[in-house]
């Protein structure tokens, strides 16, 4: 398989499922300002939207879409529990979160990483007060969901948590404030000390220091 990536994006939280599920990838990394890839290639060929995460299979076919790719990697390891199994309820609890992290979660936060300099001055604040209006009780409503020591799941890390983790990221990269959750700062942390998240972090922020040399 080929992953299309760019440090710490999207395609971050289908960079930790694959590790998780120890599946071997070959790590396209792309410049999400220019679309140039590491290897040369166009990615506009295989993903017409030219976004990633865009997932390459053994056999050429091409997902996109973090739900998609998520649920993909964890079906290749039954056994590790990513996913849960086909037409079990808890499959549908899975998408009911893969949805809210992409639509109540990962779109107000997109609002603060993309504010300013992208925003003329005199209107930069207004996406920022939407999404930190927006973002509280979405947030109140994962902290109430995680119990001590547990993911989002329950008691097995899922797919779910790749995606969670990787908008945690984010928030701590637009500084906003998680205090009022302590629950979110322990699960992090929980989640950040796992070995295959600990290693993808560091080869992906190895990736971030490269791209910004000269």
């Amino acid at each position: 398989m080929k992953l299309y990536a760019s440090p710490f994006s999207s395609s971050f939280a289908v960079r930790l499922a694959l590790a998780e599920a120890e599946l071997p990838v070959d790590i396209v990394w792309v410049d999400l300002a220019t679309k140039q890839t590491s290897d040369g290639s166009d990615l506009a060929v295989l993903n017409p939207k030219v976004l990633v995460p865009t997932l390459v299979l053994d056999d050429r076919a091409v997902l996109t879409e973090i739900g998609a790719c998520l649920q993909y990697v964890g079906d290749q390891v039954p056994g590790r529990q990513l996913v849960p199994p086909p037409a079990a309820f808890e499959r549908y609890r899975l998408q009911e979160w893969l949805s809210f992290l992409a639509g109540e979660i990962h779109k107000p936060l997109g609002l603060l990483l993309i504010n300013a300099p992208s925003f003329d001055p005199d209107t930069a604040d207004v996406p920022r007060r939407q999404a930190q209006r927006l973002l509280p009780p979405r947030l109140d409503h994962v902290a109430r969901t995680l119990a001590p020591g547990g993911f989002l799941m329950g008691d097995y890390f899922t797919v779910a948590d790749c995606y969670l983790f990787t908008t945690l990221i984010w928030a701590r990269y637009v500084e906003l404030d998680l205090a009022p959750w302590p629950v979110l700062g322990g699960y992090f942390d929980r989640v950040a000390a796992r070995p295959a998240v600990a290693a993808a972090f560091a080869e992906e922020r190895a990736a971030r220091i490269a791209a910004r040399k000269p």
